[in-house]
């Protein structure tokens, strides 16, 4: 009973935190301008480009380096799209994942054919590759990218407005968030952990190792292609350095502050991360890399799980043993 009680206690909790999380999603542009909302959807974009990093490194055990090619190629892929059908912004955003989810799976058959180290720096150089395709193909603007697209509108609403845009980006974030949510607890999901976990007790099961690798590196590659075509609807532009190796470090960063092998440690890394980047921008004009990096590292020092892990860790057991307690008046009583 101690153990159904727990699970009652946590899923309050975490019913609780959602119900608070909607109330302020919806009423943020009533109180907010347009900063707030600007970098609201920035950080979603960050999140769900985290979801990627987290999948296949929190729970999978694959460090990829190369996760910003598909962002890249999510970005581009919508920019395209959004200039051949301006009015279709739904087509450039989704037809743009569809291509990142195409170079993943492509990509995907050399590298999980490796693991550790050798996977890393695989997808590193392939990462790389991409963002050099891209600077040297002139269709795709060449070093200049492919600036001033066209936003049109989706039932009636202007995306290029950022109240209009900031809603529909909470919408479709909720429901990545929810599929990556089913997806963890789902039998593929627990596969994906046990691989992590024990790779050859796994393999003597029966199931192959590589194919699951394999579909896993194509869903993180629609979460980063994703954040890459909502990006470059947000931006109104696209341009190569996004496919640069050093922006593969920015979901890792998020993913390690939010907690690595955590569901919502992406997002609150992906929050905690643009916080500090405004604060450094505020505070000084100086390269805000520097800076930090030294915040990262006292924060992953003194948070070894993260800040999610850190609370689930500390201050969760708490917050069970308080609803928990209400919690069972509800249910009928004690275990006894």
């Amino acid at each position: 009973m101690n153990h159904v009680k727990e699970q009652f206690a946590t899923k309050k909790i975490a019913f609780i935190f959602l119900m608070i999380g909607v109330a302020i999603a919806i009423t943020l542009p009533v109180f907010v301008g347009g900063y707030v909302l600007h970098m609201t959807i920035s950080i979603l974009i960050l999140a769900l480009f985290s979801l990627s990093v987290n999948l296949l490194l929190g729970y999978t055990g694959l460090l990829s380096f190369g996760q910003a090619g598909f962002y890249v190629v999510g970005a581009y892929g919508c920019a395209k799209l959004l200039i051949l059908f301006p009015n279709l912004p739904l087509l450039g955003i989704f037809g743009g994942m569809a291509m990142a989810i195409v170079a993943s799976i492509l990509l995907g058959f050399l590298c999980v054919r490796h693991t550790a180290i050798y996977f890393s720096m695989l997808t590193l150089a392939l990462g790389m590759m991409i963002y050099s395709g891209i600077r040297k193909i002139k269709w795709l603007g060449g070093g200049y990218g492919l600036p001033d697209l066209p936003i049109g509108t989706l039932f009636g609403a202007r995306m290029d407005l950022i109240a209009n845009y900031y809603y529909f980006v909470i919408i479709v974030a909720g429901i990545a968030f929810y599929l990556f949510y089913r997806l963890l607890h789902s039998p593929l999901g627990l596969t994906f952990q046990a691989i992590r976990d024990a790779e050859t007790r796994v393999a003597f099961t029966g199931i192959s190792v590589r194919n699951h690798r394999l579909f896993c590196f194509a869903i993180a590659g629609a979460y980063a292609g994703l954040a890459g075509a909502l990006r470059a609807v947000l931006y109104g532009s696209v341009y190569p350095l996004l496919g640069h190796w050093s922006t593969s470090a920015e979901p890792v960063i998020a993913s390690l502050l939010g907690g690595m092998h955590t569901f919502a440690g992406p997002l609150v890394g992906a929050a905690v991360f643009y916080a500090i980047k405004d604060l450094i921008f505020r505070i000084t004009d100086a390269a805000w890399q520097l800076p930090m990096g030294i915040m990262v590292v006292f924060l992953a020092m003194a948070l070894r799980g993260g800040i999610v892990g850190s609370i689930q860790q500390r201050l969760l057991p708490w917050m069970r043993l308080r609803f928990g307690s209400e919690g069972s008046d509800l249910s009928g009583g004690s275990s006894a």
